[in-house]
C-alpha cells in the first residue's frame, strides 16, 4: 500500500508556503491506518519491547496502537504542566522560542527497552527531547518510529546513532 497516497497535502498551511502534512486522511482509512502500525511494528516484534512512549498529541495516535501491536506498554509525554505526578522535564529551542516536555518520573524503570513513536520527524526537536526524557530516567531507546520524515528539514540528524524508521519521506 502506498501511504503517501493516503496523505493529504494542504498548501498554505498553517501560513504562506507551508505544505502541511494532513495524516487525519490516512487515520479514517481502517487498512491504511493498520497497515501503518503493523509497518511500524513489522521488525519490532522480536525485540521484547517493554514500552512505547509517544508525544502528545499524534504520537498518542501512533504509538498507543503500536504498543498494543507489541504487547506493551505505553506512556504520553506531555507539554510542562499536563502531568499530575512528579515529572522529569526536558527543555528544547524552536524557531521562535523554547518549549518543554515532561514525563512522570515513574513511568520508565532503568533497564526497560522502548520505543519512541510519532507521527512526524521534521527538525527533529521533540524526537530528540523524548529520547532523551527516556534515557534519563534510564531507559534503552531500541527504535524511533514515524509515519512521515521531512528530509529536507535533517531532523535525523538530531537522531544521529538511534535506529529510525519512517514510512514515507518527503
Amino acid at each position: 500500500m502506498d501511504l503517501k497516497e493516503k496523505i493529504r497535502v494542504i498548501e498554505d498551511f498553517p501560513i504562506s508556503g507551508i505544505r502541511f502534512k494532513d495524516i487525519t486522511t490516512l487515520l479514517k482509512d481502517k487498512k491504511a491506518y493498520a497497515y501503518a502500525i503493523n509497518q511500524l511494528a513489522a521488525d519490532l516484534r522480536d525485540k521484547d519491547i517493554d514500552v512505547v512512549v509517544g508525544p502528545e498529541a499524534r504520537g498518542f495516535v501512533i504509538g498507543a496502537p503500536l504498543a498494543y501491536a507489541l504487547n506493551s506498554g505505553f506512556v504520553p509525554i506531555r507539554k510542562a504542566g499536563k502531568l499530575p505526578a512528579e515529572t522529569r522535564k526536558f527543555e528544547y529551542e524552536l524557531e521562535y522560542g523554547k518549549d518543554e516536555l515532561e514525563i512522570h518520573v515513574d513511568a520508565i524503570s532503568p533497564g526497560q527497552r522502548v520505543v519512541v513513536a510519532d507521527d512526524l520527524l521534521a527538525t527533529g526537536g521533540t524526537a530528540y527531547s523524548t529520547v532523551k526524557l527516556v534515557e534519563e530516567l534510564g531507559g534503552e531507546v531500541v527504535s524511533v518510529r514515524f509515519i512521515i520524515e521531512l528530509t529536507y528539514l535533517n531532523g535525523i540528524e538530531l537522531l544521529k546513532g538511534y535506529n529510525v524508521k519512517s514510512l514515507v519521506k518527503y
